[in-house]
C-alpha cells in the first residue's frame, strides 16, 4: 500500500508540474501575441487625390480589412486645401488609437499638413506629392523635371479644373482596364485651383516616419520628381512598375506597404 501510495503521489506531482509548465507556455505565448498586437498600428486613414473620389480605394480597403485593420476612407471635396486638411483631421479624431495616414497624388499634400496631428504615427505616400514648408501642389507641378510631359488639364472654369477625357486613361490610369479608365474619365471630380495652391505650414514628414510607393510608369508625377520628394522626406521607398492609378490597378502592393508602415511606425517612434 505504501509503495502504491508513493507512486500515486509522485504521479500527481508530475501532473501538477506538467500543468504548470503548460500554463506558463500558454501565458507566454498569449503575452507575446498581445505584445505583437501592441506594436502594430491598427488604424489606417486613406486620402484620395484630385479628379477622383474615395471609391478608388476599395481594393486597398478590402485587403487591409482582411488583415484586421480599421480603415477609414476620407471623402475630400478638393475645392480648398484647408478644408480638405480639416476633413482629414476629423477622420483622424474619430480613430481609437494611433493612425497610419495614407495619401495618393494630391492627397499626399493633404497628409503632409494633416499628419502633424498627434495621433498620426506614420505617413504613406502613394505616387503622391510630398511638399516642403511653403510649397504647394502648384509649385511642385511648375518645378517638374525637364522633358516631363505636359498634363492635358483643361483651362479652369469657375476656379475648377478637369482633365481632357480622351487623354485621361493614358495619363492617369495606364494599367487600369479600358472600361474602368473610361468610367474614371467620365466621372471626374472638379479639382479646385485653390486646393492646388494651398501651401504647407510645417511638413509632417520632418517629424514622422514616412514610406513612399514610387510608380515607375507614372505620367502624372514623373519618376524623377517622385524620387526627389521621397528622398527629401527621408521616406522608405518601394518602386513598382505601375501607372499613377496603382491604388486601383495593384491594390495589394499598396496594402503591403501600408502594413509595413503599420508595423514599423511605432518602432521608429521608440528609437
Amino acid at each position: 500500500m505504501s509503495t502504491y501510495r508513493a507512486v500515486t503521489v509522485r504521479t500527481k506531482s508530475l501532473v501538477r508540474i506538467f500543468l504548470v509548465v503548460m500554463l506558463f507556455f500558454a501565458s507566454t505565448e498569449g503575452l507575446m501575441s498581445q505584445t505583437n498586437q501592441d506594436q502594430k498600428v491598427r488604424n489606417v486613414v486613406l486620402v484620395h487625390g484630385g479628379l477622383v473620389d474615395g471609391s478608388g480605394w476599395e481594393g486597398v480597403y478590402n485587403a487591409l480589412k482582411k488583415s484586421g485593420y480599421a480603415v477609414t476612407v476620407v471623402q475630400e471635396a478638393t475645392a480648398f486645401f484647408a478644408a480638405d486638411v480639416a476633413t482629414t483631421k476629423r477622420a483622424i479624431a474619430e480613430q481609437n488609437g494611433p493612425v497610419i495616414l495614407v495619401g495618393h497624388s494630391y492627397g499626399g499634400a493633404v497628409i503632409t499638413e494633416a499628419g502633424n496631428d498627434p495621433k498620426v504615427t506614420g505617413l504613406v505616400y502613394i505616387a503622391a506629392f510630398a511638399p516642403d514648408k511653403g510649397e504647394s501642389v502648384s509649385t511642385l507641378i511648375k518645378n517638374t523635371p525637364p522633358g516631363a510631359p505636359v498634363l492635358p488639364i483643361l483651362p479652369p472654369v469657375d476656379g475648377y479644373l478637369l482633365f481632357d477625357k480622351a487623354k485621361f486613361p493614358a495619363f492617369f490610369a495606364g494599367d487600369v482596364s479600358r472600361e474602368k479608365a473610361a468610367f474614371m474619365a467620365d466621372s471626374q471630380v472638379p479639382w479646385g485651383v485653390n486646393a492646388l495652391n494651398g501651401t504647407i505650414s510645417e511638413p509632417a514628414w520632418k517629424s514622422k516616419p514616412s514610406w513612399y510607393l514610387v510608380t515607375t510608369e507614372d505620367k502624372m508625377i514623373p519618376l524623377d520628381a517622385q524620387l526627389q520628394m521621397a528622398k527629401r522626406a527621408g521616406a522608405m521607398m518601394v518602386e513598382v512598375k505601375s501607372s499613377h492609378s496603382i491604388y486601383i490597378s495593384q491594390p495589394q502592393a499598396v496594402a503591403t506597404l501600408i502594413e509595413k508602415a503599420a508595423k514599423g511606425a511605432l518602432l521608429a517612434a521608440a528609437r
